[in-house]
Formats: structure tokens, C-alpha cells, sequence
């Protein structure tokens, strides 16, 4: 039998065979390590396991060096070994030791020890981070749990091969010495790589019942990796999903995060809705995906991100976030017009019901959330193309994010694709043609956005008087918004937006347009919950 698992391991004999071979040993140390018994790991040499070491951090191999010449055990371990064996060059590295926190943070200059449930130690070369794990012992049944059996707080410490017990998947069970070049796989991980399938270490309602993450991240390795779910490590996520529910929300916004960033968003987005995890995690996918012109939005963001991520250029959360929750803010601003509420005041009102309602599922920093709240209130802003008002809109620090965001409103189908070309033609011409552009373009611009309401402002008229006002949360807040640049933002990659070849003084009357003056008098009377594009969410330190 073990001759047979070596020939599977090294790619020889028939794949049939190699995955016969292979399925008994899986169940065999899968039982031996849920009864506590140890397990001996395959031991595999540079030409079986085809590291490429240039592909190791420097860094990385410092740390399990210096552990190892301190007299502790070092190895690079989890999803870096994974990717390295995939021969991909992993974004982070982390490393388990048997030495204590406390002993790894005396090795380091830069060392800090973190967690509340399992404490690690970040140690810090530059600005790349190191994660350095203590080798993790059985599960303790004294360990504190919540009512669903969720592990709350766990630092027991242990043997390397109680360490690999407790990992998630067999393919982030594996440990590489970089000193010897050797690789240790405990539960068969190089096997499910070669058979491109995830597998649960131990019983799989056990395991995400301890911790109801693992049914996001088995996700997002399948549609990351391309990879399979094994059945058995499948059946009973639909049945136990409401189990994420119990997680608090900071660990469900990480791991979301990430699942949105790995530049398979598209992917892993599906692959949540076929595993049945959708339903309330995000309030789109619970109805979004299923409208038309919703899921036409929804995907052109996300494959724009997904490039982005592909391309190595930044990606905003804030961009991201704002554009999955679009068609929730849009329906609700449409229904705030239809009970006779103001345009501008009504999205307020719209994205603070959608953002409020989002905090009790993701915890959404509040840099992230003013972001949005800029986004969505520079729309209404570009309808209006008359006058000093396309001017003080390129002085926007937004304007970059919100630009890529009208252009997929543009491409589904929500707004006419003329808006987006005058606004592109706007923004990258220069005095004399932008001038040309405001020129021969009538005054009355309300062509009927999709919450723009233009009924109740032809029916009330631009008689009043006023001063001008900004737009829905313009440039306020921009004191906060100093610290990041322009955004160029999350969508397709546009050609930068060229710099208005005048300034235009903030008191200057905005082409006579009459929705100002119907706006200040309005917001008068709102409630301060609509007042501030600006305002922080509550619910942001969950």
C-alpha cells in the first residue's frame, strides 16, 4: 500500500490506480487523527515536490532560520505551500514553529503578538509581514464555545502533527523546511493538489461547526483554484450556512474581503449561490443576481475588478462594496421619490437604510463607507452638465471612482451610454473643448435618471431664489478623504483624468439650475439621519 502511495505521489502508474491507492490512507489518517493518534507524515525531496525555492520570501527563510538556530522547528506552511507547489508565488507567507509566542517575539526586533482566540506573532521586515504560528494542539473540550459550538477562544499548543490535524484542508496541511528543501504532507495534500480537490481535515460538520468560516473559504479556494469540492466536505454546507450567522461580523467582513479581492470575485460569487451560502450574507445576492439588470451591474463590476487584481493594480473596497449594493440603494431611493420625498435628500435617506442594514452582516470600516456615500452621491452630479457645475465637479477627490462607476452604469444598461462619453470627452479635453461640449448641450439636462425623479421637478419649477448649495455630500468630508489619492478606482482602467484648466470658486451659481435652491430648502426640514453624505455608519466598531 505504501509503495503505491509513493507511485500516486510521483505521478507513475495509471491515475485510477494512484487514486485508489490513495483514498483508503486519506481515511485511514483522517480516523487517526480525530481519535488523537499520531500520524507520520510523507516525507518528499526537491525532485518530488518541485519547489521552485526563488519563489520563497527571503524574508520567510530568515524567520525559519533564525527559529532553527535558536533550536526550535521552523517551516513555512499553509497556503504558501500550497501556491508554491502550484508554482505560484504566494502574496504572504506564514510559519509554524513549536517555539511560544513569547519566544518567537524575543528572536525579533519587529515582533508583536496578536489574536484573542489563538495568539500569533506578526513579524515585520518593511512593510512585508511574516505570520508566525505556535504549533496548535488537540482541540480542548474545555475550550470555550459558543451555543453552536463555535471555538471562542483556543491556545493550546502541541506536536507539529496535531498542528496539521487542526488545519482546515489537506492542501494547506503541508510544511516545507526551505534549509532542506523537504516537504512533510500529513493527510494526502499533495494528492488532492495533483487530483485539483478540497477535502476537510476530520469530519466535516465538526469542523464547520467549530468554526463556520471554513464554509466561505472552502469557496473561495474552489473558484481561487479551479479546484473540486469532495463531496463529503460539501453535503453539509447548504444545511449548516445559517451557522455564519453566529460569527461576528469583522471575521465575515475579512474573509469576504478576501473572497471579493482574489481576482476570481465573479467566480467565487457563483460558487456561493451553488453552495447555497448567499442568502443573507450580502442583501444583494439575496436578490440582485436574480434581476436582470442588477446582474448585468453586478458582473461587469466584479470581472472589472477581477482584471484589475490580475493586472497588479490597486483595488478600492469602498469602490467595490459601493457597486454591490448599488441596486439596493437604487431601489430604495426610488420608493423615498415615490412617497414625495426630494431626489437628494431621498438618497440620503436610501444609502443610510442600505448601510445601516449592511453593518449587521459586515462590519464596514468607515473609510470604506464614506467612500461609497461618495460614489453614490456624485451621481446625480454628473446628469447635470450646464453651467460652473461639470467644473466643481472635477475638483471632486472622488471624481476618479465615481467616473468608473457611471461607466457601468453606462455599460448595463441603467443610464445612456451618451452620458458616459460626455463626461469622458469632459473630462479629458481641454478649456476650449469643454466649453464647446457645456455649449451644445441644451440647459434642461434632467434626462430621467433612474432616481432622478425628473416629474416632480418640472411640476415645482426653478422660480426660487437661492444660493447655490454643493451636491449630496460633494466635497464634504474631504478633510478625511485627503488621506488616500483620487481613486483611481476599482473599475476599467481609464485614462487619468486630465485637471480642470480653471478653478471655479465654491460660491459661483451652478448654471441656474433649479434643484439647488429646492434642495436647501428641502434639507431644512429632513431629519439629521439624511443629512451628510458623510456620516459614519453605525455599528462600525462590532
Amino acid at each position: 500500500m505504501i509503495k503505491k502511495l509513493i507511485r500516486s505521489i510521483l505521478g507513475r502508474g495509471k491515475a485510477a490506480a494512484a487514486a485508489e491507492s490513495a483514498e483508503p490512507v486519506k481515511k485511514s489518517r483522517a480516523k487517526a487523527g480525530a481519535a488523537g493518534g499520531k500520524i507520520e507524515p510523507d516525507v518528499l525531496g526537491p525532485k518530488q515536490h518541485g519547489i521552485d525555492p526563488a519563489l520563497v520570501s527571503p524574508n520567510a527563510v530568515r524567520v525559519t532560520q533564525t527559529l532553527q538556530d535558536a533550536g526550535y522547528k521552523a517551516f513555512i506552511v499553509g497556503g504558501a505551500v500550497r501556491d508554491l507547489l502550484l508554482g505560484i508565488k504566494p502574496k504572504d507567507f506564514d510559519v509554524a514553529t513549536n517555539a511560544t509566542p513569547e519566544q518567537v517575539k524575543q528572536l525579533f526586533r519587529r515582533a508583536f503578538i496578536i489574536g484573542r482566540r489563538f495568539q500569533i506573532v506578526h513579524v515585520m521586515f518593511g512593510q512585508e509581514l511574516i505570520e508566525v504560528t505556535t504549533f496548535r494542539g488537540a482541540s480542548a473540550e474545555a475550550a470555550p464555545k459558543d451555543e453552536h459550538g463555535r471555538v471562542l477562544r483556543d491556545n493550546t499548543f502541541g506536536e507539529q502533527h496535531e498542528d496539521a490535524t487542526r488545519r482546515d484542508f489537506t492542501i494547506n496541511a503541508m510544511y516545507y523546511d526551505p534549509a532542506s528543501q523537504t516537504v512533510l504532507d500529513y493527510h494526502g495534500g499533495i494528492a488532492d493538489i495533483r487530483d485539483k480537490k478540497l477535502r476537510i481535515i476530520g469530519e466535516p460538520e465538526a469542523r464547520y461547526r467549530e468554526d463556520p468560516v471554513r464554509m466561505l473559504r472552502v469557496v473561495r479556494f474552489a473558484a481561487k483554484l479551479k479546484f473540486s469540492i469532495d463531496p463529503a466536505s460539501s453535503a453539509p454546507i447548504r444545511v449548516m450556512a445559517p451557522l455564519i450567522d453566529n460569527v461576528p461580523a469583522a471575521r465575515v467582513f475579512d474573509e469576504m474581503l478576501k473572497l471579493l479581492m482574489s481576482g476570481h470575485a465573479l467566480a467565487c460569487l457563483q460558487q456561493l449561490r451553488k453552495e447555497g451560502l448567499h442568502h443573507g450574507l450580502l442583501p444583494l445576492l439575496d436578490v440582485v443576481l436574480e434581476q436582470p439588470l442588477g446582474e448585468k451591474f453586478v458582473s461587469l463590476a466584479l470581472a472589472n475588478t477581477d482584471a484589475r487584481v490580475k493586472e497588479g493594480k490597486g483595488v478600492s473596497p469602498g469602490f467595490l462594496f459601493a457597486s454591490l449594493l448599488w441596486h439596493q440603494v437604487l431601489e430604495k431611493w426610488r420608493a423615498y421619490q415615490a412617497a414625495g420625498e426630494y431626489p437628494i435628500p431621498a438618497l440620503h435617506l436610501a444609502a443610510d437604510d442600505v448601510l445601516d442594514a449592511q453593518t449587521e452582516k459586515l462590519a464596514l470600516q468607515r473609510k470604506i463607507a464614506s467612500d461609497m456615500r461618495d460614489i453614490w452621491a456624485m451621481q446625480p452630479r454628473f446628469e447635470r452638465r450646464v453651467g460652473k457645475a461639470p467644473y466643481k465637479l472635477l475638483e471632486h477627490l472622488r471624481l476618479r471612482a465615481g467616473f468608473d462607476f457611471l461607466l457601468l452604469r453606462c455599460q448595463s444598461g441603467e443610464l445612456d451610454a451618451e452620458l458616459g462619453e460626455w463626461w469622458e470627452a469632459f473630462i479629458a479635453g481641454n478649456a476650449a473643448e469643454r466649453e464647446e461640449l457645456i455649449a451644445r448641450k441644451p440647459a434642461d439636462t434632467a434626462s430621467g435618471s433612474a432616481g432622478a425623479g425628473p416629474k416632480k421637478r418640472k411640476r415645482r419649477g426653478g422660480r426660487s431664489r437661492s444660493k447655490s448649495v454643493g451636491d449630496s455630500g460633494g466635497n464634504e468630508g474631504g478633510d478625511e478623504q485627503q488621506a488616500a489619492p483620487a481613486e483611481v478606482a476599482d473599475a476599467p482602467a481609464r485614462k487619468p483624468a486630465a485637471a480642470p484648466a480653471e478653478a471655479v470658486g465654491e460660491a459661483g451659481s451652478e448654471g441656474g439650475s433649479a434643484e439647488a435652491p429646492k434642495r436647501r430648502r428641502r434639507r431644512s426640514r429632513t431629519s439629521t439621519s439624511g443629512a451628510g453624505l458623510d456620516a459614519a455608519p453605525t455599528g462600525d466598531d462590532q
